[in-house]
């Protein structure tokens, strides 16, 4: 798929600035500059709040071996990348040598059996989700849509659905925004690995997987398929030509794969836009293609790309240490990114309702990402958690949906420091990144905060106070006192949420003093609207 197709075009896709500049002209679409002139965020995602993502594929399938399994079983060393070092061993006896089964017979395994998109979407709707994600393809550059582009696909291989398309059917049915993850923008580096060996052992020296050809599947399950648009052509054979090709193959499946499925959202991983003015133009085109069927621009563009104000900014494992102007989202998951139970969970319901506040009081939304078995259920102790999740969603709906950050987020700040955990993620690659809020979250690991500390939101009128650690007592916000540099007005009520009762509350010139009742938050976040003081 991917060997050089002459040198008229190579030269078109070098000259793909200027070719897309004429297609736009001629078929009325707008360039990136003049969509960004009145490009807003959309109501159904400021108003949103909680988004839920399922970060699913066939790397799934082994259940040890770290999120980023495709590579690492091809890795006797895995350097620094210490949280796939379990890999390779589990390969070995879980599947077999990977000169003898590769990652493309991984794939072949997984079937995702008890997958019910339906049973799914109604769930994460029941628990307070407002859009929902799914995983397009990952690093292992294989799509979970039945894609014209790529015959490595889910439809052809693996479970034999189209999962995107699936997801895109339930989500329309229960009326949630729909969008899309994509990770494959390392394809050609990642998959590096594949074309090595063993550096110690009996089989020292015998090539992986990586270096079958088409003619070496006949006869055999795969026939027909071609490894090398799996892996890559190995790296000897690999021109500027042929990266040229893959580039261009990328936006011919992220075009289809944005408009054939309409989606609301299209979330991409890494640093900047996938292979640069390529991403860039898949963003353009699947902004004026929904804009062209729907007569508006209201879905989303998200990723971890600066200096952009039509793409969301995107948190990974973190949340902005103040309020954003824009809106934006933080992402996070329970133990990897694919679900692995050799890593305990990270998060239990308090630490994802505490992140959750703390986002919302700044201007930004939560994706939570749903671990799901290779079977494509919810394991049993992520789903007390999320159903936790839904409960206190529920009973404190009116200081969430719709809400927006109050001048400062919260009071009472203790100076608990956020330590960064890379141990899970492609360090080198966010170092190269420099300052950014990615992987600072609060984990069960980490201190309790102060009974006092609280964030807030606001909503029509009313001002909401959460407190992160309700204790039973005289909770004292300075922030809310009368001669605050906030001023605020005078407070007339204070009502505990889900219970509904009135809570005792004094207000002078220093502060506001509310007493909190015993249980307030039934050991979670507890929230009080106060009316009377904006």
């Amino acid at each position: 798929m991917y060997k050089a197709r002459g040198r008229l075009v190579f030269l078109s896709i070098l000259l793909l600035g200027s070719i897309h500049a004429a297609r736009a002209q001629g078929t009325g679409e707008q360039s990136w500059e003049q969509l960004s002139k009145h490009y807003r965020f959309p109501k159904w995602f400021t108003e949103a709040k909680l988004g839920i993502w399922v970060h699913w594929g066939a790397q799934t399938l082994p259940d040890s071996g770290g999120g980023w399994y495709a590579r690492h079983m091809y890795m006797q060393d895995v350097g620094g990348q210490k949280f796939g070092e379990n890999a390779y061993p589990y390969h070995l006896r879980h599947f077999g040598h990977p000169s003898e089964v590769g990652f493309k017979d991984v794939i072949h395994q997984w079937k995702a059996e008890h997958l019910d998109t339906d049973a799914l979407l109604r769930y994460f709707k029941s628990i307070g989700a407002k859009y929902f994600v799914a995983l397009a393809n990952h690093h292992d550059h294989f799509d979970n849509f039945n894609s014209t582009y790529h015959a490595w696909n889910a439809v052809n291989v693996g479970p034999r659905k189209d999962i995107i398309g699936l997801f895109r059917q339930s989500a329309k049915k229960y009326d949630i925004p729909f969008g899309v993850s994509s990770h494959d923008d390392r394809f050609m580096s990642w998959w590096l690995p594949a074309f090595g060996s063993d550096i110690s052992g009996p089989k020292k020296g015998v090539k992986y997987d990586g270096y079958l050809t088409k003619a070496d599947g006949v006869g055999k399950w795969w026939e027909g398929l071609d490894p090398a648009d799996l892996y890559g052509l190995p790296p000897e054979k690999r021109t500027k030509e042929w990266e040229e090709g893959v580039k261009k193959n990328w936006l011919d499946r992220h075009i289809e794969l944005a408009t054939k499925y309409d989606v609301d959202m299209l979330w991409f991983d890494g640093y900047g836009f996938p292979y640069g003015k390529y991403g860039k133009e898949a963003s353009r085109v699947f902004l004026n293609r929904h804009l062209q069927k729907h007569g508006n621009l209201s879905v989303v563009v998200a990723g971890k790309i600066s200096n952009e104000p039509m793409v969301l900014k995107d948190i990974e494992r973190g949340g902005a240490s103040g309020i954003l102007p824009d809106p934006w989202q933080g992402t996070m998951t329970f133990t990897h990114w694919f679900y692995k139970k050799e890593i305990p969970s990270r998060h239990n319901a308090r630490t994802v309702i505490e992140s959750f506040t703390d986002m919302i009081s700044k201007n930004g939304n939560l994706l939570l990402n749903v671990e799901l078995l290779a079977d494509g259920t919810i394991p049993p102790d992520h789903k007390m958690i999320l159903d936790t999740i839904g409960w206190w969603m529920n009973r404190n709906k009116e200081a969430i949906y719709a809400s927006v950050p109050w001048s400062i987020y919260g009071d009472n700040f203790k100076g608990i420091v956020r330590t960064k955990d890379v141990s899970i993620t492609d360090e080198e690659a966010y170092k190269k990144q420099g300052s950014s809020d990615d992987f600072n979250e609060r984990t069960i690991a980490s201190p309790a905060y102060s009974p006092n500390e609280v964030r807030f939101t606001v909503k029509g009128k009313n001002l909401y106070v959460f407190v992160l650690n309700p204790a039973a007592g005289e909770l004292v916000l300075p922030s809310l006192g009368l001669r605050s540099g906030q001023h605020p007005g005078n407070i007339k009520k204070a009502v505990l949420l889900g219970a509904g009762k009135k809570i005792i509350f004094r207000q002078d010139d220093e502060a506001l003093r509310l007493t909190i009742p015993p249980s307030a938050g039934r050991g979670y976040t507890a929230v009080v609207r106060l009316e009377g003081g904006l």
